[in-house]
């Protein structure tokens, strides 16, 4: 391998390595905790996918002035081919920059078109026809039409952004006929084009956006940059000659406040306008106060990666069952979560619409230690390492795995590490882990991309080294399924084989928040938590 090639590959891995950086803090920094809490809001139980304390109708917008909003995470780029865009990951920030070629809505479950003006597919779900809105300007006044669309998608690809691996795998070329129209030519079935069309691949950076190594944020979206201080905040101004009208608000700040509870003492000040919270006992409080926002539940939202590398304990299956019969979800629950979380061994629970009745692999102590003896007899010593940051929630759900192994015959340790970034480095990049907390948070729109990535032979975040070909035909099988009731079926059938082979150790779910005061509405959701702000406004 030639020098420049070597460089090219490490910066490649890095990239990767920082955006599988920015999912896994996204996911699951917070392991749902209740950091203590205490007994004033309902059980996490009762949450639901949906609006929250609607508001009644506010009348004709009000123009001007200033909506402070609090994301998840600081945003670090502003580049869509650099950027896991989901809701906890800058994905509402971006949005503002570069708007979306199609949104989903996660009240109707169905997508429509934004930047676009309609999306459809052939008859056979291999052929999808974009057509491009009128009147469309990127915020440099260029025209943004059909050799814009395809050119920036093709950079996203080469760039290789997040989806690029699948998109390029299910894409086989780009047609644009005419300048409103862009014809995608797909190698087998595929409705996933519609999610990727609504996150990083479907946000359009101009045709001028990149100079040599020089880019500059030039998008079609409702808002220019003004200000941006990476991981400090981002500042931008209302675009007056925005497709469908300016905006409402003047400016848009986009910061990160650190920690749940003062994101969410932030916003009962008047500090903020609106956030993205994923920490139980805030979100239910918030709730409870009366605050409007949107309810999401991710699937596969609190789980454990096992290494499964030859020579780990979690390469033998009898193990990985082992520990998933030992460990109660809702003991874990009630130490951790003080009852209040949302936990449970499915992939789907029944806040899923993709949720189904295959029974899970259960929880079952006696038939655990049967396992464990089984795999020390062949010469296994029973021990494991669980690796933690140290950080309350965190120690709480490593002692309480730590009990529940050790109960059954396990000598399970915990290994602490300073901070998320060292735990990420040691799973995704290093592999040098036994077990260790983790999160996939299947989107609702379509869990097939993250499903793919995370446990196909070989995908790019299987952290694991899961390999099983029948897992990967199911998962092939649910690529190319283009009715709801075909992936629900698939789906099942993906459960079935979890609970035989044990991909991850599933404990439950995790919530997350798009809430904003009583004085701001026209706040737009769209799939993984993303916000458009291009028709907000405060009274």
């Amino acid at each position: 391998m030639s020098r420049s090639s070597r460089r090219g590959s490490r910066r490649l891995a890095a990239a990767a390595l920082a955006i599988t950086a920015s999912m896994f803090l996204a996911s699951c920094a917070d392991n749902g905790s209740s950091n203590g809490g205490g007994e004033s809001a309902d059980s996490g139980s009762s949450l639901k996918i949906g609006m929250v304390n609607e508001q009644a109708d506010p009348g004709t917008p009000t123009k001007g002035g200033t909506l402070t909003f609090s994301g998840y995470s600081a945003v670090t780029t502003l580049d869509p081919a650099k950027a896991q865009v989901a809701g906890a990951t800058g994905g509402s920030e971006l949005s503002a920059i570069y708007d979306v070629l199609m949104r989903y809505d996660p009240i109707g479950q169905k997508f429509e078109p934004k930047l676009a003006q309609s999306l459809e597919a052939s008859s056979d779900s291999k052929t999808w026809t974009l057509k491009l809105r009128d009147g469309v300007k990127f915020s440099d006044g260029t025209a943004f039409d059909s050799k814009a669309v395809a050119d920036s998608i093709n950079r996203y690809v080469t760039n290789k952004g997040p989806q690029s691996s699948l998109w390029a795998s299910k894409v086989a070329s780009i047609d644009t006929p005419d300048a409103t129209t862009v014809v995608f030519n797909l190698v087998d079935p595929w409705t996933g084009i519609q999610s990727m069309l609504a996150t990083g691949p479907g946000m359009i950076v101009a045709p001028s956006a990149q100079q040599g190594d020089q880019f500059t944020p030039i998008g079609a979206g409702a808002f220019t940059l003004e200000k941006f201080a990476p991981n400090e905040e981002l500042l931008l101004a209302a675009r007056p000659d925005y497709y469908d009208g300016a905006p409402n608000i003047d400016k848009l700040k986009l910061i990160s406040i650190v920690g749940a509870q003062p994101t969410a003492e932030a916003l009962k000040t008047g500090g903020i306008d609106a956030a993205y919270m994923r920490t139980l006992t805030p979100i239910l409080d918030l709730i409870e106060s009366g605050y409007p926002g949107f309810v999401d539940i991710p699937s596969l939202g609190y789980i454990a990666n096992v290494n499964m590398a030859p020579g780990r304990p979690g390469s033998d299956v009898r193990v990985r069952q082992a520990m998933a019969l030992a460990v109660d979800p809702e003991t874990l629950n009630t130490r951790v979560n003080n009852g209040k979380g949302l936990p449970g061994q499915e992939i789907f629970q029944d806040t899923s619409r993709w949720h189904n009745d295959v029974a899970t692999i259960g929880v079952d102590p006696a038939k655990a230690k049967e396992l464990l003896d089984q795999a020390k007899a062949d010469g296994y010593d029973g021990k494991i390492t669980f690796l933690s940051i140290q950080e309350p929630s965190a120690q709480a759900t490593a002692l309480a795995i730590q009990a529940m192994l050790n109960a059954v015959g396990f000598d399970a340790q915990i290994e602490y590490v300073t901070g998320a970034g060292d735990l990420v480095k040691r799973m995704y990049a290093d592999h040098d882990y036994d077990m260790s907390t983790a999160a996939l948070s299947l989107a609702e729109a379509d869990p097939y991309e993250r499903l793919y990535t995370g446990i196909k032979s070989g995908g790019r975040n299987n952290a694991t080294g899961y390999s099983d070909a029948e897992m990967d035909a199911l998962l092939d099988k649910l690529g190319v399924a283009t009715t709801d009731d075909d992936k629900k079926a698939v789906l099942a059938q993906i459960q079935e084989r979890a609970n035989e082979t044990v991909p991850w150790q599933v404990w439950g779910n995790v919530a997350a928040l798009d809430v904003w005061n009583q004085n701001v509405h026209g706040l737009e959701q769209s799939l993984d938590g993303i916000v458009l702000f291009d028709g907000a406004w405060k009274s």
